[in-house]
C-alpha cells in the first residue's frame, strides 16, 4: 500500500515541491528586501526601544514617521498576502478532494478494494500517508511565511494578532492545511465526483475559516479594557501589537457617545475656537476613552488554540470519512 500510494501521488508530489520552491524564490528575494529596508529605517532598534515604557515622545513620533513610511513602500504586499492565505484551500482542493472521488468517479476503486487490501486499511494508509506529506509541507510553509511576514508584523498595529498576517504565521498554517485537506477527503466520499467535491471543499473551507477568524478568535480570552483620558498633553500610550476590537468615547456614567473614535483635547478642554472640546458630541465632565482589546503577548495561545479547533475538525472529517469509505458501493 504504501509503494502504491507512492506511485500514485509521487508526480503530485513533485508539482507540490516544485511549487513550493517557486514561492520561496519568489518571497526570499522580498524578504531580504524588506529586512535591509527595516535596518536602514532604524527600524530595528524603534522595535527595541518601544518595549521601554519610558521612552522619549520625540524618540516614539520618529519611530512611529518610521513605521508609516515602511509601510507605505511596501503596501502593495497586502494583496501578496492575501493570495498566500488561499494556499491551504488549494492544497485541500487538489490533495484532499480527488483522493477518494477519483478513485470512485474512475470506478478503480472497486478493483482496489478486492485485491486484498480492506477498505479501512485502504483509508488508514492513503489518508495517513498523504496527511503526513501534508503536515511536512505546512510546517515548512509556516516558517517561511514567519520569517518572511515578520517586518510586516513590527509595522501594523495590531501586530501579529492582526488580520491576515496571524493567518499566515506561527502553526496555524499547519491546522488550516489540514483542515482543507480532511474537508477535501470528506466531501469526496459524500459527492463520489471531483468537481462537486472540490467546490463543496472551497465552500466549506471559506465559511469555516471565516466563521472562527470572526466569531470564535475575537473570545478565546476574554478581552481587556484600556480607558485614558481625553485631554492630554501628548498622544495616549498605545502598546503596539495589542488587537483593538472596538474603542469610543464615553461619558462619566460609561454611555458610548462615539463608536469606533478617539478624541484627543488639549489640556483646560478648549480647541483654538474657544468651544469645549467635544460639545458638539454632548459629553459631559469627566468623559473617557476606552478600548476593548487583546494583549499582544497572547499570540502564541490564540495560535495554540485556533490550531487545536482545526486539527480536532480534520481528524473528525477524517473519521467520518473513514465510515464512507466502508459504505461506498
Amino acid at each position: 500500500m504504501i509503494w502504491l500510494t507512492w506511485r500514485q501521488h509521487r508526480k503530485q508530489a513533485f508539482y507540490t515541491v516544485l511549487a513550493l520552491a517557486a514561492l520561496a524564490a519568489l518571497l526570499v528575494p522580498i524578504g531580504l528586501s524588506m529586512r535591509h529596508t527595516f535596518a536602514d529605517l532604524g527600524l530595528t532598534d524603534c522595535v527595541r526601544q518601544l518595549a521601554d515604557p519610558n521612552m522619549a515622545t520625540a524618540t516614539r513620533e520618529t519611530c512611529d514617521a518610521g513605521f508609516r513610511r515602511f509601510g507605505n513602500q511596501y503596501s502593495g504586499l497586502n494583496l501578496v498576502a492575501v493570495l498566500l492565505i488561499t494556499l491551504p484551500a488549494l492544497v485541500g482542493l487538489f490533495w484532499g478532494a480527488p483522493l477518494v472521488a477519483r478513485e470512485v468517479e474512475h470506478g478503480t476503486h472497486r478493483f482496489v478494494w478486492t485485491q486484498g487490501v480492506g477498505r479501512t486499511r485502504w483509508a488508514l494508509v492513503k489518508f495517513g500517508l498523504v496527511g503526513g506529506a501534508v503536515l511536512a509541507l505546512a510546517a515548512i510553509y509556516g516558517l517561511g511565511m514567519s520569517w518572511w511576514v515578520d517586518p510586516l508584523t513590527h509595522v501594523a498595529d495590531e501586530g501579529r494578532l492582526g488580520m491576515i498576517v496571524f493567518d499566515l504565521q506561527g502553526i496555524v498554517p499547519i491546522g488550516y492545511t489540514l483542515f482543507a485537506v480532511a474537508l477535501g477527503v470528506f466531501a469526496g466520499t459524500v459527492w463520489k465526483r471531483m468537481l462537486p467535491a472540490m467546490g463543496i471543499t472551497l465552500a466549506g473551507f471559506i465559511g469555516v475559516r471565516a466563521a472562527v477568524e470572526m466569531l470564535a478568535r475575537p473570545h478565546y480570552q476574554a478581552a481587556r479594557t484600556k480607558t485614558f483620558p481625553i485631554e492630554a498633553e501628548g498622544p495616549p500610550e498605545i502598546n503596539r501589537g495589542d488587537w483593538i476590537l472596538t474603542q469610543g468615547v464615553r461619558n462619566p456614567d460609561g454611555t458610548m457617545i462615539a463608536e469606533d473614535t478617539q478624541i484627543q483635547c488639549p489640556p483646560g478642554g478648549k480647541g483654538p475656537n474657544g468651544r469645549v472640546c467635544g460639545a458638539e458630541l454632548g459629553l459631559e465632565p469627566g468623559a473617557y476613552n476606552w478600548q476593548l482589546y487583546q494583549p499582544a503577548d497572547r499570540f502564541w495561545l490564540f495560535q495554540g488554540i485556533e490550531t487545536g479547533i482545526f486539527v480536532a475538525l480534520a481528524l473528525l472529517l477524517l473519521y467520518l470519512a473513514v465510515r464512507r469509505v466502508r459504505r461506498i458501493a
